[in-house]
């Protein structure tokens, strides 16, 4: 008797079309990139049109597919006249904001800007979305790059934490729903990466230190550390994976 061997699902993503929101720089660029070369047709959103533009265009040249568009998800108006009725295979959302201080000190126009980039308008990203994949009669994968934050506490983090512990049970909420629906949503859950948002805080000689203490892996995170599990949950090998969160943390919340 000839045993059949099991085979491993593909992780090319030929054929695909991909929205990455975030995607002029750091993380959001680098979640782009793996897509796109895994096979993906690559939607790269982002507010601002010069690093946009200037990102879509080393893609091109390096032989990738993509294209380039301004959106500002905080604009729910845009996201419906820009995204609405669009059917994607791959959504990532990297678009987020932080704005760190004290909790004693924190100002209402901080937490509602925060709030409403990292809450509000990854739900109704999300929402808008899930109804052409339902409406289209097919599935598709939908990714948060969520944080660490969202599973322990931070110095100076308040709001930041709140808003990604919510983004959390956001997740698992919509993965109960669309599931039977065949729509996948996860999370991406980084420790510090090196990006040039977070140089000011590599730069602090306090908080460089308690990062360093608090990754068991002995080091920060790089833009690459990230984009394996890209491609990882748009793929075919993650297709009983929803409503979960892969964290890249270095083991920091392994305490």
């Amino acid at each position: 008797m000839t045993l059949t061997l099991p085979r491993t699902p593909s992780f090319r993503l030929d054929g695909r079309h991909a929205l990455v929101t975030g995607a002029s720089s750091g993380i959001g660029l680098g979640c782009a990139v793996a897509l796109a070369e895994a096979g993906a047709h690559v939607i790269c959103a982002a507010r601002g049109a010069g690093r946009l533009d200037d990102a879509v265009g080393a893609m091109t040249d390096a032989g990738m597919s993509a294209e380039a568009l301004v959106l500002d998800i905080a604009d729910l108006e845009m996201i419906d006249a820009k995204v609405g009725g669009q059917i994607f295979d791959i959504v990532v959302n990297s678009a987020g904001l932080a704005r760190h201080s004290p909790a004693t000190e924190t100002q209402p126009d901080d937490y509602d800007a925060v709030m409403g980039v990292n809450m509000r308008a990854a739900h109704f990203l999300s929402q808008t979305t899930a109804k052409a994949m339902i409406d289209a009669g097919r599935g598709g994968s939908i990714m948060h790059i969520s944080s660490q934050m969202g599973h322990v506490g931070g110095i100076d983090r308040s709001v930041y934490a709140a808003s990604k512990h919510g983004i959390e049970g956001m997740v698992k909420s919509m993965a109960i729903e669309w599931g039977p629906k065949g729509i996948r949503i996860n999370t991406i859950c980084p420790t510090f990466i090196r990006t040039p948002l977070t140089e000011p805080t590599f730069a602090n000689p306090a908080r460089r230190a308690w990062i360093e203490d608090k990754i068991k892996l002995g080091r920060v995170g790089e833009v690459e550390d990230i984009m394996g599990a890209v491609v990882y949950l748009a793929s075919d090998a993650a297709a009983l994976v929803t409503g979960t969160a892969l964290l890249i943390d270095g083991g920091w919340t392994a305490d």
